[in-house]
């Protein structure tokens, strides 16, 4: 018979365990999966080496435009001479380090409030403070700052404003909405059948072409909205219906018992609603939700029809210039990635929610 620390010792093949026991629990766990593996490697084995060979082997980053079309590899000069203009698009070049500020302060309060247990009132003035100074720097006109007309607002900080304040703004109105569906009220849910109903019939950049040029028609002679205002309230009222829709269907999959319960407590319909049901509801649908807002993040490259240059159209600007010509390849991956980054992180961000939501009902 062997002892028990003889049978301590016996350890696990080794195929079962570490980095081959993934390999093999992974991409060769059946017939189909170790095919498609394979021919990924093979596919792989052909384009990666080449892909390198053209990104950085025989790639130039320093020169002009007319030393990349003797280049046989990728020109990411396109990118590093030009990346001010494409960051920062028309915003005047002696004040671009502003929005390069504003920025940075946006990504830093995001990255520093997405834990849970920092959310309290003294954050929420932090937060103040913060899009005040944002938008001190942005538009100017105090503290010895130029004012910079929002015309001139473009590139990648006009992609964040908009993006962040659409989803900011369309999350709590797309909820109220779906809220409003489900409402007995026959005045609340006609109003919002028809709001709901009559956006999401419609596309983007039907909204944006109204609020720019339809909207002004209704206003008195000499008053005039920002451009970038009437972009940001269309943004915000397209995303919100789609929000809307995805919120009502997680209400839609909550079990009765949960209305019934809440009632049962003597809770209101607000009580029941902020502690019972939309917690539930909306945890469900974090999934979809975050599909509709990463959307959102992308479809801000629409306010082009109104003559606003997000990040990709002060991108297509530099391509139009004729030392630039032939290089969209390379723009186009940079902008790509730009997109990735913000777009990956709202979806880990996502899933981090998901666990902690998950980990925290394990723990009642």
């Amino acid at each position: 018979m062997s002892t028990n620390s003889e049978v301590a010792d016996i350890k696990p093949p080794a195929i079962n365990v570490g980095v081959l026991g993934w390999v093999r629990s992974h991409l060769f766990n059946g017939a189909l999966n170790t095919i498609a593996t394979i021919v990924v490697l093979l596919v792989g084995m052909k384009f990666i080496p080449q892909f390198i060979q053209w990104a950085f082997i025989d790639s130039v980053w320093f020169t002009s435009g007319k030393e990349c079309h003797e280049a046989t590899g990728a020109c990411w000069s396109v990118v590093t001479q030009n990346i001010r203009f494409n960051v920062f698009g028309y915003y005047p070049y002696e004040h671009q380090w502003r929005p390069l500020v504003a920025m940075i302060i946006l990504v830093s309060m995001l990255v520093y409030s997405r834990d849970w247990k920092k959310w309290n009132r003294r954050l929420g003035y932090i937060w103040l403070v913060a899009l005040f100074v944002m938008g001190l720097l942005m538009k100017g006109g105090l503290f010895g700052l130029v004012s910079v007309e929002s015309t001139k607002w473009s590139g990648l900080p006009l992609t964040l404003l908009l993006s962040f304040f659409g989803i900011l703004a369309s999350y709590p109105l797309g909820v109220a909405l779906a809220l409003g569906r489900q409402s007995t009220m026959p005045v609340i849910k006609a109003f919002s059948v028809v709001y709901i109903e009559l956006i999401r019939g419609v596309p983007l950049i039907t909204m944006l072409f109204m609020s720019s040029v339809m909207f002004p028609l209704f206003l008195p002679e000499g008053v005039t909205i920002d451009k970038v205002l009437r972009a940001q309230v269309a943004i915000i009222i397209f995303t919100a219906a789609y929000v809307a829709e995805v919120v009502r269907g997680g209400l839609q999959a909550m079990d009765q018992g949960q209305y019934e319960a809440a009632e049962s407590l003597g809770l209101n319909y607000f009580q029941k609603m902020r502690l019972i049901i939309l917690p539930q509801a909306l945890k469900i649908v974090i999934p979809p939700t975050v599909g509709v807002l990463i959307s959102a993040f992308k479809d801000t490259s629409l306010v082009v029809i109104i003559a606003l240059y997000d990040i990709l159209n002060t991108t297509k600007s530099i391509l139009n210039v004729p030392e630039w010509t032939g290089f969209s390849t390379e723009a186009y991956i940079f902008v790509a990635s730009i997109y990735f980054v913000f777009c990956f992180s709202m979806s880990q961000y996502s899933r981090y929610v998901e666990s902690e939501l998950e980990y925290k009902a394990e723990e009642k």
